[in-house]
């Protein structure tokens, strides 16, 4: 018999479907700062050369020096700026453009001190906000050696715009995000995906729940699994994941349905099944009740 391995956090990517927005070099010379709000795109940055601070959410900054990549899942506001003082008033530093694929940022009449590769992508999943939402706020991860060679690619397809580039980038760029979060599996900082898959007990109840979506698991059988009691497992994975278990599967579920109806592959009742509901009208009802609209109107709006 054939094991099926069962990778959730690639999955979870993969249902993201991110695709990439821009990519380019930055450089950067004296005193600047660039201002980002409201964009709400996924946004990574691998420093070349030099180094410069990021603050996030008017947090505290954070000091980027070369081989430091930097995502950001869901990026609503963040601040680049240099190493050296930037005036109060000097709110935002317009980049200009060099060359194709190059930005400069700061004094033009200097030597650039600090080499970005920065990027926004987005993700085309219907339920991008659920399967953000499991991810890290930010990841920082030092000496990213891998990631940049990634990131350098991603740049040289986007300008290059070769045969099959957007196939390539969309691909190097699941590889990017699965490698840099995987990075940090061992060292998570807050409740989602990652702290969940690194807590071996939590991580095979997760994969449990990944491994078959047609079959229901119950508190008990995957408490079970996690070699946890009901009530020591319920508590492990809320405080770990940052939802309840049965909250998990209902939307690792509905995001499977939804990306089912949205290729129009399946009827309602065939993803009624591989889902794990008995009827079609079970199916209909919880996706009603947990969407807002009903399985048939969402899938003749897609």
């Amino acid at each position: 018999m054939v094991q099926i391995v069962v990778d959730p956090l690639s999955e979870i990517v993969s249902l993201l479907n991110p695709q990439v927005a821009f990519s380019k070099v930055v450089l950067g010379s004296g005193a600047w700062r660039v201002k980002r709000e409201n964009t709400g795109k996924p946004f990574y940055c691998v420093v070349i050369d030099g180094e410069c601070g990021l603050t996030l959410d008017n947090d505290q900054q954070r000091h980027l020096t070369a081989g430091d990549f930097v995502l950001i899942p869901e990026a609503f506001d963040f601040t680049f700026s240099s190493t050296d003082p930037v005036a109060s008033d000097d709110i935002h530093s317009l980049p200009e453009i060099i060359s194709a694929g190059k930005l400069r940022v700061g004094a033009q009449d200097q030597t650039a001190n600090v080499q970005l590769l920065v990027g926004h992508c987005r993700f085309d999943s219907l339920d991008a906000k659920i399967l953000v939402a499991l991810l890290p706020k930010l990841v920082h991860i030092r000496n990213a050696t891998r990631i940049t060679s990634l990131v350098n690619m991603l740049i040289e397809e986007s300008i290059a715009h070769l045969p099959g580039y957007v196939q390539v980038m969309g691909h190097l760029l699941q590889v990017l995000l699965i490698e840099a979060f995987r990075t940090t599996i061992d060292t998570p900082t807050m409740p989602g995906l990652l702290a969940g898959l690194a807590d071996k007990r939590i991580a095979e109840a997760i994969r449990t729940m990944h491994q078959d979506i047609s079959k229901t698991k119950t508190v008990a059988q995957l408490a079970k699994v996690a070699a946890l009691s009901r009530s020591s497992f319920f508590y492990r994975f809320k405080q770990t994941v940052g939802v309840t278990p049965m909250e998990y599967q209902i939307a690792w579920r509905m995001t499977v349905a939804k990306d089912l109806l949205k290729k129009q592959f399946y009827s309602i009742a065939q993803i009624a099944e591989l889902v794990g509901y008995k009827s079609a009208s079970a199916f209909s009802l919880a996706f009603t009740n947990y969407t807002g609209t009903s399985p048939s109107k969402f899938k003749s709006m897609q």
